[in-house]
């Protein structure tokens, strides 16, 4: 299953605010009806609720997101060290663990020591590809 996508997130963040959309109506038309507040004040208020969640989506936009990968997918990208040769299985270290990993397709062989960045996984096995060499500036 892919993570979801931006506008799903923005969908399920919206859902989750209607119901405190229709309380602060609810209380603007009470409180309208009650002489405490005018029509455009109410409007007003739920206008400014409306607001401040928008206002507040990109910072919460991450605890809406589903996380269907597991802990070995997301180790996807990530940089790493070759721990052996990779001839054809060897461990490589990654966040200071170590993985079981091969070379990915039509990398080349990978020797201790080396730098390396984690392609893809097949089961628990990381799929390694030498990591590009570093540029000094």
């Amino acid at each position: 299953m892919p993570a979801a996508t931006p506008r799903s997130t923005l969908v399920r963040y919206t859902l989750y605010q209607i119901p405190e959309w229709v309380l602060a109506a609810g209380a603007a038309v009470l409180l309208y009806r009650w002489g405490i507040l005018t029509g455009w004040t109410g409007a007003l208020l739920v206008a400014a609720v409306m607001a401040k969640d928008a206002a507040l989506y990109p910072l919460l936009r991450t605890a809406y997101q589903t996380d269907a990968s597991t802990a070995i997918e997301r180790l996807i990208g990530l940089p790493g060290v070759a721990v052996e040769p990779l001839a054809p299985y060897g461990y490589v270290r990654v966040r200071g663990e170590l993985w079981r990993s091969e070379p990915a397709a039509g990398a080349p062989a990978i020797h201790p020591g080396h730098p390396v960045t984690v392609a893809a996984v097949r089961g628990t096995t990381l799929l390694v590809r030498p990591a590009p060499p570093r540029t000094v500036q």
